[in-house]
């Protein structure tokens, strides 16, 4: 029997065990039952055979890190190790359990049922990214029933708050965990015949304008936040438009473009009235970075974009605060691993592979920008990420289950 047999006997297993996964909230922000999920992890991972720590994020750090209303909610990463006699290199597999907050009506009630139907299972988590855990964890006990033993030393980490901005995640991991990889799998990015050989960065903003309250009566003794920001806002269309003339073609033959999204988050401030001239408002900034930019000159391009245009509108103050970044990713997929995760995507799904990289942001750039190994990203993906109804495809989560057993059945680095 091989892995890949176990795998197609016994699918109920893997369910099973991303049931159990999306059944618990782990929703962030704020951080909910990072306790509870992570022991669970722990518990899998030892029932596998492997060497397995939790390490608590220190009260110190969650008070400098976190805000005040989240500093109640611990965090965790958890860490196993499996140690193959002979092995002289280490593959790492990462994936994080947190899960982004629930709106909206769900077909199935709960947005944390796990029911299946019609060959998915839908819940928030399902396909971003539980399922990625639930593949690996079947791929681990299908090696083991099949008495195959990996190529390569085997470091398994689950992280937190990667739907924030991974600091106290895969950051810290990568920082304070004992960790020694040799080559790096992010069950993400890639999904499908596609492997992930990079990302896009990201850089937040928060733009405050200023102005002077006044009584709604008597607009003119006041400045009114709000015009100038909608002035300052209106100033983007040209920017966006050279950000747009910077094209960028990924392996696989698609054109990337910096982009920009104004005002996810916006607000009016404290003392908000109807009768009032606004004197205070603000915007976000997410500035996506191509791997093939300088993230740093990005950003000192767009705070002087924000400058200058300010500038050209009268009475317009503000104030520029940087909320979080994320680096870039991006290795030519020459090396063996990607050559290897290749094949075994191609020998599974019976199609040709190709290689993508990924718009959004994941961890990927901890590994490969941080500790400089070749880092490639593949996992089970699904539908509606973030959204009402996600959900993850049963014969998907499946074949990521069979890539990953291969992977390791087979790469010796």
């Amino acid at each position: 029997m091989t892995p890949a047999d176990f795998i197609d006997r016994h699918p109920g297993e893997l369910l099973s065990r991303l049931q159990q996964l999306v059944g618990v909230s782990t929703v962030n922000p704020p951080g909910e039952n990072y306790g509870p999920i992570t022991a669970w992890l722990v518990h899998e991972l030892e029932a596998l055979g492997l060497r397995t720590k939790r390490y608590a994020i220190p009260a110190t750090l969650l008070k400098k890190s976190l805000p005040p209303e989240q500093r109640g909610f611990p965090r965790y990463n958890v860490l196993g190790k499996l140690a193959v006699p002979g092995a002289r290199k280490t593959i790492h597999f990462n994936a994080h359990y947190d899960v982004v907050p629930v709106s909206g009506k769900w077909k199935h009630g709960s947005a944390f049922s796990g029911t299946i139907d019609r060959g998915w299972i839908f819940g928030r988590g399902s396909a971003d990214m539980k399922g990625s855990i639930a593949s690996l964890l079947m791929a681990v006990r299908a090696l083991r029933a099949a008495k195959v033993t990996p190529r390569l030393n085997l470091e398994i980490s689950f992280t937190a708050d990667e739907e924030t901005d991974s600091a106290l995640g895969t950051g810290w991991l990568v920082t304070h965990a004992p960790i020694r990889p040799d080559y790096a799998v992010v069950m993400e990015g890639g999904e499908g015949r596609h492997v992930c050989c990079g990302h896009n960065g990201t850089l937040w903003l928060e733009v405050i304008v200023h102005g002077r309250a006044a009584h709604g009566s008597l607009p003119h003794k006041g400045i009114n936040a709000l015009e100038k920001m909608a002035a300052l806002v209106r100033a983007f269309d040209t920017y966006k438009r050279t950000l747009a003339a910077r094209p960028w073609k990924t392996p696989e033959g698609k054109f990337h473009r910096p982009t920009l999204n104004l005002g996810g988050v916006f607000h009016c401030g404290e003392g908000a009235k109807i009768n009032t001239v606004p004197a205070y408002a603000s915007f976000t900034i997410d500035r996506r970075v191509l791997p093939v930019e300088s993230h740093a000159a990005a950003e000192r391009e767009l705070r002087a974009f924000l400058a200058a245009a300010a500038r050209e509108i009268p009475q317009c103050k503000i104030t520029v605060r940087k909320i979080s970044e994320n680096y870039p990713s991006f290795s030519e997929p020459t090396h063996p691993i990607f050559k290897a995760m290749a094949n075994c995507v191609t020998h599974v799904r019976k199609e040709k592979t190709r290689f993508n990289v990924s718009t959004g942001f994941n961890d990927m750039h901890f590994f490969s920008h941080h500790l400089k190994i070749p880092t490639v990203g593949y996992g089970p993906g699904g539908e509606d990420y973030h959204g009402v109804n996600e959900r993850a495809k049963v014969k998907e989560l499946l074949a990521s289950a069979k890539i990953y057993a291969e992977l390791l059945a087979t790469f010796g680095g």
